[in-house]
């Protein structure tokens, strides 16, 4: 009986064979804000919340966009160190805020094996980006629309636009918390489509009560930039005389200035640790 045998004894003659198997990644929204040119000297340039997405080139969907992403090597890391080896090897950048999201395990969502998926969160700041991605490319959101608790993405890099329709079910009222279902999707591959859409409400219910966005900040910006930042992800136009206040405590003015776009010098500021 095996209450006779020592735990050594036990877990020698332990067959594990008994248990199905199944395979986990880590798959990483990596979410950036940068300018985009206004071609006008008198205007800051426009802000934009960016993703970097990788196009597959293998099956299962082959030619089609995903998150950076890996398989955990089960015998040597955990999760989240899975996660930090992958954004090394997509942006070669250590030391990244890194928070994790939530656990994709639908039994159809890859169609060659069970693969459950814990997602990720990284916020960065692109301009410390110093390699090129194969096959990679950062997509601008250019378009949020929320109605009916129907959400419509439109994403750009320029050459290509993806588009995509997502509807949330209510699954407790108590937390707020929702089921993500696609309605519309043709170019995001496995649900990466529905971990894009609760990583960028995650960064936005974020941004109002935590110091997140300043991840994705240099270290010396302008506060009609910082607003420029925060109207982004929010998605909506701020007030001036609010957001300095909101922002008071969280920065301090440098002596440095920016200078040569067309309009007067503005002082420099930074975060505030």
């Amino acid at each position: 009986m095996s209450e006779c045998l020592t735990e050594e004894e036990f877990l020698k003659n332990y067959d594990s064979s008994i248990y199905e198997k199944l395979s986990m990644t880590a798959d990483i929204l990596i979410v950036s804000v940068s300018s985009k040119d206004t071609n006008n000297y008198r205007k800051t340039d426009k802000k934009m919340m960016s993703i970097l997405l990788v196009k597959r080139d293998d099956y299962p969907y082959k030619d089609k966009w995903c998150l950076p992403g890996g398989f955990l090597d089960v015998n040597k890391e955990t999760l989240e160190e899975c996660a930090r080896r992958v954004l090394k090897r997509e942006t070669n950048l250590s030391n990244i805020y890194l928070e994790q999201l939530y656990t994709f395990d639908k039994v159809d969502r890859d169609p060659r094996m069970r693969v459950v998926s814990t997602s990720y969160v990284a916020l960065i700041d692109k301009e410390k980006l110093n390699q090129k991605v194969v096959n990679a490319s950062w997509f601008d959101i250019i378009k949020y629309e929320e109605k009916n608790n129907t959400v419509s993405l439109t994403l750009s890099n320029g050459e290509e636009i993806i588009d995509f329709t997502i509807t949330k079910k209510l699954r407790e009222k108590t937390t707020d918390r929702y089921d993500f279902v696609t309605k519309e999707n043709d170019s995001i591959a496995f649900d990466h489509d529905q971990v894009i859409l609760a990583g960028i409400e995650r960064i936005r219910n974020k941004v109002n009560y935590t110091d997140i966005v300043f991840n994705m900040m240099p270290e010396y910006f302008t506060l009609g930039e910082l607003q420029q930042v925060y109207e982004v992800i929010l998605n909506k136009k701020l007030l001036d005389p609010a957001f300095r206040r909101i922002i008071a405590k969280k920065t301090e003015k440098t002596s440095k200035m920016k200078t040569g776009e067309g309009h007067r010098p503005s002082y420099l500021f930074r975060y505030k640790k």
